[in-house]
C-alpha cells in the first residue's frame, strides 16, 4: 500500500514571504492562542504633510493630461500625487 504525499500548495505571496499550508496553520494556530497585547505595538500612520491633516481629493484628467502627469512624474521619480502637489504649490508661489 502506497501513502499519498500531500501535495504542498501555495497561496502567493505577502511581503516577499510565500504563503504556504505550512506557514498558514502555523499563523492559525499562533492567532488561535492568542497574542500578547502589550507586545503589539500600533503602527504609525502616514507623516503629516503640514499644520492640519491632509485629504483626499479626486480630479479627472483627460487622458493625455494624465498621461503627462505620470511621464513627469516618472522622470522626477516621484509619485503622482507629489507631482501635482509641486505644480500647484507653483502654480500658487508657494514652497
Amino acid at each position: 500500500m502506497t501513502t499519498k504525499k500531500k501535495k504542498k500548495r501555495s497561496w502567493g505571496t505577502s511581503g516577499g514571504v510565500e504563503l504556504t499550508d505550512e506557514l498558514l496553520d502555523k499563523m492559525v494556530a499562533e492567532a488561535e492562542a492568542g497574542y500578547d497585547l502589550d507586545r503589539l505595538r500600533p503602527r504609525p500612520g502616514r507623516p503629516p504633510m503640514g499644520r492640519e491633516a491632509a485629504t483626499v481629493f479626486q480630479v479627472r484628467l483627460e487622458p493625455e493630461l494624465r498621461k503627462a502627469l505620470f511621464e513627469r512624474a516618472k522622470t522626477e521619480w516621484l509619485t503622482t500625487s507629489e507631482m501635482a502637489r509641486r505644480l500647484l504649490r507653483r502654480e500658487r508661489g508657494i514652497q
